[in-house]
C-alpha cells in the first residue's frame, strides 16, 4: 500500500493486531497513542487499509464495523448508521466533499499489522 507520509524515515510504525484478529473484507479497532484507528482486510483484493475509526458526518466512533466495497476501482468503507462513504485510499468522502478522514499506512508481515504514524 502507498504510503500517504511524505518522510518516511519520520513515521512510527506501531504494532496494531494479529492478523487473525482482522475479519476477511472487514474491519476491527485499535487503540494507538489514544486515537482509534480503524484497520480493513479487504481479502477479495488481498489489500489491506487503516483510517480513522471516527466518521465526521456524526461523530461516531463507527467505520470499523462499516462495509467495504468498491466504487469503480475504488476500494470504500461505507458508515453502519448514515451510508456516507469513504475512499481506503485517499480518506475522502465520495458522497459529500464536505467530509474526510485520515489515512495510514499498513504493514502487514510474519502474522501482524502494523500501522505507521
Amino acid at each position: 500500500m502507498e504510503s500517504l507520509v511524505a518522510d518516511k524515515e519520520e513515521m512510527t510504525w506501531h504494532v496494531a493486531c494479529r492478523v487473525a484478529d482482522v475479519p476477511e473484507d472487514g474491519g476491527a479497532c485499535v487503540l494507538i497513542n489514544g486515537h482509534q484507528i480503524a484497520i480493513y482486510h479487504f481479502a477479495r483484493r488481498n489489500e489491506w487499509y487503516a483510517t480513522d475509526n471516527e466518521c465526521p458526518h456524526r461523530r461516531q466512533m463507527a467505520l470499523s464495523r462499516g462495509m467495504i466495497g468498491s466504487q469503480g476501482d475504488e476500494p470504500k468503507v461505507a458508515c453502519p448508521f448514515h451510508k456516507k462513504t469513504f475512499s481506503l485510499r485517499s480518506g475522502q468522502c465520495l458522497n459529500d466533499d464536505t467530509y474526510q478522514i485520515t489515512t495510514f499506512p499498513v504493514l502487514v508481515t510474519d502474522g501482524m499489522v502494523y500501522i505507521g504514524v
